[in-house]
């Protein structure tokens, strides 16, 4: 008789009169459904657990060291906020306020004049150009004059105390024994608190209009 007919003959209400081979089988095939049981109804979410706990920790470990790291570099980051805030205040400086402004625009058009040059043109913008923190007013100007006093304009221009940057820098040919130069001249200066808060308004409202980001 092969196996399988053995399995055949077995009466499943008396599995104590299975050969040996047979029973240690079902045991084992028993055993093996325990186990698998086991782990899908019992210890697959223990495991679950187990697992969420080691990331969890994972997590916790990498928060520490970077709060370890930062008290570690902490005197060094308050040294450079130092240095930030100094450099910023000193950046400050070199920008009027509103009521230098006018005080500025006199001081390029006598750097102009003190060079020998004619000003054929001095038009400040209408409108200033304004971010968060500073105000910038374009300056529209025309000079004539020779090659060497323009360039000392120029140079004059850009050793000012306050920050005016000449932009659209254009030269036409000589006429009548002079040069012309076409550029605008913008200046800068910062915002006081109401202002700030002005733009910083403006800057959330257009946010939270449709399309704004």
């Amino acid at each position: 008789m092969n196996l399988l007919e053995e399995l055949r003959a077995l009466d499943p209400k008396q599995p104590g009169n299975w050969p040996w081979p047979i029973k240690a089988g079902a045991f084992i095939l028993i055993f093996i459904a325990i186990q698998v049981a086991a782990f899908f109804f019992l210890w697959k979410s223990q495991t679950d657990d187990i697992e969420k706990g080691r990331q969890d920790v994972t997590r916790q470990k990498e928060t520490f060291l970077e709060k370890k790291r930062l008290a570690v570099n902490l005197e060094a980051y308050k040294q450079q906020r130092q240095e930030i805030e100094q450099s910023f205040g000193a950046l400050l400086k070199q920008l009027p306020n509103k009521s230098e402004m006018d005080a500025l625009l006199i001081d390029i058009n006598q750097a102009g004049l003190g060079r020998g040059l004619a000003f054929e043109l001095f038009k400040p913008a209408e409108k200033e150009n304004f971010t968060e923190f500073y105000a910038e007013l374009p300056v529209s100007i025309k000079v004539t004059g020779n090659y060497h006093d323009l360039g000392a304009f120029a140079s004059d221009v850009a050793k000012m105390p306050r920050i005016v940057l000449l932009t659209d820098l254009k030269i036409d040919p000589p006429k009548d024994g002079a040069l012309s130069m076409e550029a605008v001249a913008k200046t800068y200066r910062y915002l006081d608190e109401e202002e700030v808060a002005k733009q910083r308004k403006a800057t959330k409202d257009a946010k939270k209009k449709p399309g704004g980001k």
